[in-house]
């Protein structure tokens, strides 16, 4: 599968590099860094472009994974039915200063307990869904997210 959209994970010690986005989908929400492919562009070359476009860090081909895909249905607002989910690693000493205000959002570092807090009404509301598979698990995953509006309702699992 092919979607138009793709996001990361940039991970720092137990920190994931974080939008407070100004455009929808996910207006006003914290939400992973990444964007829309070019045409002809593949999933991994558009991130590493979106990535240094958005917080000017360059990304070398070992730091980062391909963690799988995450689909919904047409009840949400995403112009796309789905999206390339990416890790980066980054070393537990590397230095970025945030927060960053950008024309996108503000970028700033999160810790993961904060961000799969189900109960944490500010971040995009499917990530506590599979930050921790993407982040420490080793395995490829697609999570489909239905959603009801803005809502969502369930997020199935399946290993790809």
């Amino acid at each position: 599968m092919e979607f138009i959209y793709t996001l990361a994970f940039i991970k720092r010690n137990n920190e994931i590099l974080m939008m407070n986005r100004l455009k929808q989908p996910w207006k006003g929400m914290w939400n992973g860094i990444g964007g829309k492919r070019h045409r002809n562009e593949t999933p991994l070359d558009c991130i590493l472009r979106e990535i240094k476009e958005e917080t000017g860090i360059n990304i070398n081909l070992d730091q980062i994974k391909d963690k799988g895909l995450c689909t919904w249905n047409k009840d949400f607002t995403a112009q796309d039915s789905g999206l390339h989910l990416f890790l980066v690693n980054l070393d537990n000493d590397f230095t970025y200063q945030t927060p960053v205000a950008t024309d996108e959002g503000i970028i700033e570092w999160k810790s993961i307990e904060w961000l799969v807090d189900k109960d944490n009404l500010g971040v995009s509301y499917n990530i506590p869904y599979f930050l921790e598979n993407v982040c420490f698990n080793e395995k490829r995953y697609h999570y489909h997210c239905t959603f009801d509006g803005n809502i969502l309702a369930k997020v199935e699992v399946e290993e790809i």
